[in-house]
């Protein structure tokens, strides 16, 4: 933590957990720090909804703690901004809580020029019909290579009716062409909404959902529970949701409920029928959409970010990070953390959950992480709302990254994602030589003894002691060295 940004909660010593190797480091400070965009040259854009602004933050010439300057200011909560060009023009759109705007942007803008508003009239605490309550009013947007613009629309309570019966309707996603014409309902049944993102190179939305609180227990059976709000049960239920999104898709909200507890786990999960608003099952369970990948109850997902194609360390670019903004009313806390997915290529799908960044609740919650990009360098920024902090997670190149060279990325793995108790390690193309190949978790400790291979061949790794998950195998020699990612499935 540099002095200048060491105010409270950083003026006690603060320890968090990320990979072995890794660091955490305090890179501004930005009072109630929300969404984050990268400028096309490598700034950084934090939305402030509180203060009705939206910050520059930007390195230091000399070294020192960034600057941070007011670029866009008397906003209405602004929450997430997307830049995309369309032509020759380069666009900020920014999601404010009544409205959609856009920018245009020309590298070295300090401030936004030449504001258009696109879309008005968005359910706000001011719609007269919500007399000043609104739970989510926030927005959050994305654009697709088609220039169409998605809105989420995010729910005004906790479970409701009336959200389904407005217009345009709450806990929804719409589609608009990018000059914000032509309103059309996308999906529907997301409760909250707050992280959009498409698969990069596709046009394929994923989002992150938080799910209801205080569910009643919804299923007529020997525990003498149906209908009853219990701790133990609301604890775990219903899972939030980082999930694909398809069009004319209703992914359950008010009327049904993902149940973690079947024999899929978080993946895929069927549905149960929300007893409050849905207990006959009058909206059969056949009418919505499969979820495709649940999170812990009450973690609140909000920000995300693909890391395909961007200065991550290769071993992990193939993934996403999701900031976990943490729960208030679970009886043992939970999210307060970064987490990561790698991604499977053939199906377009995350696998296990693995945890990134941790210990924000060490000493009492001292930080809620909201958002996460990948900066030029390949470092992950992310913004915490909650001590107003932008962090940066930069990894050892000498660690976890590939060294530069006619060497890179000359090793390879397979089966990959493993199903059986083995994979091949394939050095066929590694210069010769003797190596150490070592299994990590994504932290980077060891989770199996290292073996020693030779360049030219192939090694058989032992797997049978992994559990399901996402793992490191780093190649280590004296002219060479790499990391591949391993899922166990």
């Amino acid at each position: 933590v540099p002095t200048a940004l060491a105010a409270s909660p950083f003026n006690v010593a603060r320890t968090a957990q990320v990979p072995a190797g890794w660091a955490l480091a305090v890179y501004a400070r930005v009072p109630g720090a929300r969404f984050l965009a990268l400028t096309p040259e490598g700034n950084l854009l934090v939305s402030q909804p509180g203060a009705g602004k939206i910050s520059l933050v930007r390195p230091s010439t000399g070294g020192g703690v960034p600057t941070v300057s007011d670029f866009a200011t008397g906003l209405n909560q602004p929450h997430d901004m997307v830049f995309h060009t369309i032509g020759s023009t380069t666009y900020l759109y920014v999601a404010e809580s009544d409205k959609i705007g856009r920018y245009t942007y020309q590298p070295g803008n300090l401030t936004g020029q030449s504001r258009q508003v696109l879309i008005t009239g968005l359910p706000s605490a001011s719609t007269p019909e919500l007399n000043g309550a609104y739970a989510h009013a926030l927005k959050n947007i994305a654009l697709d290579s088609s220039h169409k613009l998605y809105v989420s629309i995010a729910s005004t309570c906790n479970v409701c009716l009336s959200d389904t019966q407005s217009d345009p309707k709450r806990a929804a996603i719409y589609r608009y062409d990018a000059d914000g014409t032509n309103r059309q309902l996308f999906a529907q049944g997301l409760r909250n909404a707050e992280g959009l993102a498409f698969i990069p190179g596709t046009d394929v939305l994923w989002v992150t959902v938080n799910g209801r609180d205080n569910m009643p227990y919804p299923t007529q059976d020997n525990t003498g529970q149906y209908g009853q709000v219990s701790t133990s049960y609301v604890d775990n239920h219903p899972p939030d949701s980082f999930t694909k999104v398809v069009d004319g898709g209703n992914y359950g909200w008010p009327l049904a409920n993902p149940n973690p507890d079947g024999p899929t786990g978080l993946d895929n999960m069927p549905f149960d029928l929300d007893y409050d608003t849905n207990r006959t099952g009058a909206v059969p369970l056949s009418t919505f959409t499969t979820i495709s990948k649940g999170i812990q109850a009450h973690s609140a997902a909000l920000g995300f970010s693909f890391l395909q194609g961007t200065a991550f360390p290769a071993a992990y670019a193939s993934g996403a990070a999701v900031a976990l903004h943490g729960s208030w009313n679970r009886s043992v806390v939970t999210g307060y953390k970064v987490i990561y997915y790698p991604w499977n290529a053939a199906t377009q799908t995350p696998g296990a959950q693995a945890d990134l960044v941790t210990g924000f609740t060490n000493g009492g919650i001292w930080g809620r992480p909201v958002d996460v990009a990948v900066d030029p360098q390949g470092a992950l920024l992310i913004s915490d709302d909650y001590s107003g902090t932008i962090y940066k997670l930069t990894a050892p190149a000498s660690l976890l990254a590939t060294r530069t060279g006619a060497g890179a990325s000359l090793a390879h793995l397979y089966p990959n994602p493993a199903g059986s108790s083995t994979a091949t390690l394939d050095l066929a193309a590694v210069p010769a030589g003797s190596y150490l190949a070592t299994v990590l978790d994504v932290l980077g400790r060891p989770v199996l003894p290292p073996a020693h291979v030779s360049g030219g061949g192939t090694a058989t790794l032992a797997l049978g002691s992994l559990g399901v998950g996402t793992y490191l195998v780093r190649l280590q020699g004296e002219r060479f060295s790499q990391v591949l990612q391993l899922v166990r499935e």
